[in-house]
């Protein structure tokens, strides 16, 4: 049984956390399989979307504190071991972000601390009713500061400060009111609805959607007169394309647009 499974099917591959024992925790083991598809997908030219899963109860659970206790046992009190846990989660929840095909979580049961974090990394989120967020690291003692970075650039800064500093944790209601997620669907329509998400995604040009997100991300960090130079570029440098072309005069003249392939 493989930690994490993928399937490809129409332009879509769908990663399939599988440790539902340990409610698909984000262990070494974990971490690994996540930044080995990634690293994958980010080369890869067939893919146009990415749906992220869990198996059993729960979406994901966050960091094995079972490990991390067990990395305290080093000489040096763990600090090599979580030094490098969390530059490896980072590295995990940026390159999510950074990979060129939009990612959509299909979330269900319980999204915590790192889990939550994964959630906010995404670029789309889709839940189940019941399901509940949290950043709830505080209850034992660790604030949940990595996850903070993530969480509160999706999220209302109150909202998110409010979530950080007292544990508790959001309905799938409160987390679309707030911003983390795009859409609440009753449990048994989750995986239909997340497929139908993906599935008008992976009918765009897919160029367009690669550089329309990595812009997304790029504007953000910036300032408005830079951003609007920036994106006015990226602009340009769309419209050049053959691509653009034949979608315009396929809108204007009413017919299908006659895209190359992949593109």
């Amino acid at each position: 049984m493989e930690i994490l499974e993928r399937r490809d099917a129409g332009g879509i591959a769908y990663l399939h956390m599988n440790s539902p024992d340990r409610l698909n925790a984000l262990s070494d083991e974990m971490l690994a399989a996540l930044q080995g598809q990634i690293d994958a997908l980010a080369e890869d030219r067939d893919t146009r979307v990415v749906v992220i899963s869990g198996a059993g109860k729960a979406f994901c659970a966050g960091h094995d504190l079972k490990q991390m206790q067990a990395g305290r046992q080093a000489e040096d009190g763990g600090k090599a071991y979580f030094t490098d846990l969390f530059g490896r989660c980072a590295k995990v929840m940026t390159g999510l972000t950074r990979l060129p095909q939009p990612v959509i979580a299909q979330v269900h049961g319980i999204a915590t601390a790192a889990g939550c974090q994964m959630v906010a990394s995404c670029d789309l989120a889709v839940a189940a009713e019941g399901t509940r967020f949290g950043v709830n690291g505080v209850n034992i003692g660790l604030f949940c500061s990595t996850p903070m970075v993530a969480l509160s650039r999706n999220v209302h800064r109150k909202k998110a400060f409010e979530m950080l500093t007292t544990g508790r944790f959001l309905s799938a209601q409160e987390a679309e009111s707030a911003g983390l997620i795009n859409k609440v669907v009753a449990a048994e329509h989750l995986a239909t609805t997340t497929q139908e998400l993906a599935d008008t995604l992976a009918g765009k040009l897919t160029a367009a959607v690669k550089i329309g997100k990595s812009a997304f991300y790029e504007q953000m960090t910036m300032g408005l007169d830079e951003a609007y130079a920036y994106t006015g570029q990226v602009m340009v440098e769309n419209m050049l394309w053959r691509d653009t072309d034949e979608g315009i005069s396929a809108f204007l003249e009413k017919r299908p647009p006659d895209w190359a392939p992949k593109g």
